[in-house]
């Protein structure tokens, strides 16, 4: 008798590959928080800090230099001792993505009757998790509401 397990193995392949892109998302979210941030703290205040992204993210001025430092391997940021944090053009690009992403998200939380200080904390995870796709979807369904 032979047992078929060419759909359990397929099932599996599926829910492996959602796994990996959901750590694939936690690790990339902490860069977008950064770049995030870095943009949104130099357009406030005309250059962003270590001082200012630590105190902003809530963390120590150790674990903002480790990020950035990541960030400035990754292309992200130049960031020179005791000289502004400074996004690279790629920097500036995803910093502005995950903005337009947060904006919808937030927008479509929003629309769906969700109070603001709620869809404004659950809109900082989901923007980072959400697929190109389900924002797509998200716009259509709200310039479709008008």
């Amino acid at each position: 008798m032979r047992v078929c397990t060419i759909g359990r193995v397929t099932e599996r392949q599926d829910q492996s590959a959602r796994f990996r892109s959901t750590r694939a998302a936690h690790r990339d979210e902490t860069a977008e928080d950064y770049v995030e941030a870095v943009m949104q703290i130099a357009t406030e205040r005309g250059q962003a800090r270590v001082r200012d992204l630590a105190a902003l993210m809530g963390v120590s001025h150790v674990t903002v230099t480790r990020i950035v430092a990541r960030l400035a391997r990754e292309g992200l940021v130049e960031s020179r001792r005791h000289k502004p944090i400074e996004l690279t053009a790629k920097g500036r690009k995803l910093a502005a993505k995950i903005q337009e992403r947060h904006e919808v998200v937030l927008g479509f939380l929003r629309a769906i009757g969700v109070p603001q200080k709620q869809a404004e904390i659950d809109a900082e995870g989901i923007e980072h998790h959400v697929s190109e796709a389900t924002i797509r979807a998200m716009r259509a369904w709200m310039a479709a509401r008008g």
